[in-house]
């Protein structure tokens, strides 16, 4: 690649005249050695899966192996149909979307990990909704696919992706500020401004601590992709609005590892603190070992699909 900041990523598409999208495509073919085409038709199917995922998360049975999580994205959608939303109606659905991908994953469902199986919800969240809302074809947003690539590109390079390494600011703060940064150059901002909505996005989420209650990705990650595609959006809106990330988005990126380092490892994806040691959290463990529940963890490679909770985890590039 090119770039390893996103300064630099904003450098060139100025200079060449080029969006994230079409920028990351390129690189990605020539780091390949496959065509554009071949690299185009999958992302393009990567984002098939999210559809999928979006569809069965909010018609089917998503109900996990542990029982504890499923069908809140359903319950969102109907308490839509009756009453106005405090968010809106379209960050609600965003809001929903993300639950329902999330709850696929929860119940060993396919989807994408972007750029984790425990942050798998938040782009597709996103990005379907925003389709629906504003008619784009799937040809623009497997370009904002790219473009949500290039970003996470530079955050694994330079921090964490693996709640793990980094707590869930790693996984559920970058792929918000994946889809911010995808959502503002879908909107039609520069590449500056995209860039500010990745740095605006991971500010609000320094220091979120990675606390799986019983070691799965349920509680409370599927709540938390939820929110972030709410805060994707906002992060989005601020940076067209002409918002800037004062302290710039590199050097936040930068911060995020410094706090992911110096995080406590009962707060690095472990359960042995935050909610999943308070007494419910701990009741709750109890039960699921006394049932043999499998071990699960979030992280997993970006861009992959995935049966089920993915038990991998992806730290920077070496």
């Amino acid at each position: 690649m090119r770039f390893r900041t996103l300064k630099q990523l904003v450098e060139l598409c100025e200079q060449e005249n080029k969006s994230f999208g079409r920028l990351m495509l390129e690189e990605q073919a020539n780091e390949s050695g496959r065509s554009e085409q071949e690299e185009f038709r999958k992302m393009a199917d990567y984002y098939s899966i999210m559809k999928e995922a979006v569809r069965k998360g909010l018609t089917e049975d998503t109900t996990s192996r542990s029982g504890l999580t499923g069908r809140d994205a359903q319950r969102v959608m109907q308490y839509m149909e009756g009453n106005e939303a405090s968010v809106g109606a379209v960050a609600a659905e965003a809001m929903a979307n993300a639950l329902a991908v999330s709850e696929v994953n929860a119940s060993m469902g396919r989807i994408i990990a972007t750029p984790t199986a425990g942050s798998c919800g938040i782009i597709p969240g996103v990005f379907v909704s925003s389709q629906k809302r504003f008619g784009w074809d799937d040809d623009t947003m497997t370009y904002a696919l790219f473009a949500a690539g290039a970003i996470g590109y530079v955050i694994a390079n330079n921090s964490f992706v693996s709640g793990a390494e980094g707590g869930c600011q790693a996984e559920v703060g970058s792929a918000i500020g994946m889809a911010a940064g995808a959502m503002a150059e879908l909107r039609g901002g520069t590449p500056a401004q995209a860039a500010h909505a990745v740095g605006l996005a991971l500010k609000n989420t320094l220091g979120l601590i990675c606390d799986p209650v019983g070691g799965l990705v349920e509680i409370p990650c599927i709540v938390r992709n939820g929110f972030g595609a709410v805060n994707a959006l906002a992060a989005a809106d601020m940076a067209l609005a002409g918002v800037r990330s004062v302290i710039p988005s590199d050097e936040v990126i930068q911060v995020m590892l410094e706090v992911g380092a110096s995080m406590p490892e009962k707060h690095r994806e472990t359960a042995k603190g935050g909610l999943a040691q308070t007494p419910t959290g701990k009741k709750i463990m109890d039960q699921l070992y006394r049932k043999g529940a499998p071990k699960q963890t979030s992280g997993g490679a970006a861009g992959k699909a995935s049966d089920s909770q993915s038990d991998s985890d992806e730290g920077k590039d070496k």
